[in-house]
């Protein structure tokens, strides 16, 4: 009776398509950028937004300053008034979740901003309970 349940088993593993994913729960979004004339546009813009749970004028307001463009947000876009090497927007975002979303304690990304004043913000994870001001 084991036996047989073995070999369904085996059976059934084989079967299983292989995992597409690194097990990690949480993958910092990769921009897909195109350049329009002499802009940039990330054209996924409100998918990685959301993925951060963040508001779009925060993230963007971070774009901005470290890329030194202007730019607007235009529905689900971001359009840069520069171009943009899409190599730099996504190390630009991957430093913002290391800053603003990840956890410093618990490593998790499972947190969210409280204003405290005009310039600083606590970053609370919901999973550890810690808080770290973070500067905007």
């Amino acid at each position: 009776m084991a036996e047989e349940y073995e070999k369904l088993l085996d059976k059934l593993y084989s079967n299983l398509p292989a995992k597409r994913t690194s097990g990690e729960r949480f993958e910092i979004p990769i921009a897909k950028c195109f350049v329009q004339g002499n802009k940039t546009v990330i054209g996924n813009y409100g998918e990685i937004y959301s993925r951060l749970r963040r508001t779009p004028e925060e993230l963007s307001k971070y774009l901005f300053k470290e890329l030194a463009t202007p730019g607007v947000i235009s529905g689900q876009q971001l359009i840069l008034q520069s171009k943009v090497n899409p190599r730099l927007v996504n190390e630009k975002i991957t430093s913002y979740c290391e800053i603003y979303v990840i956890c410093r304690e618990c490593g998790k990304p499972d947190t969210h901003l409280d204003a405290v004043n005009r310039n600083v913000r606590m970053l609370v994870c919901e999973a550890c309970g810690a808080k770290k001001p973070v500067r905007f």
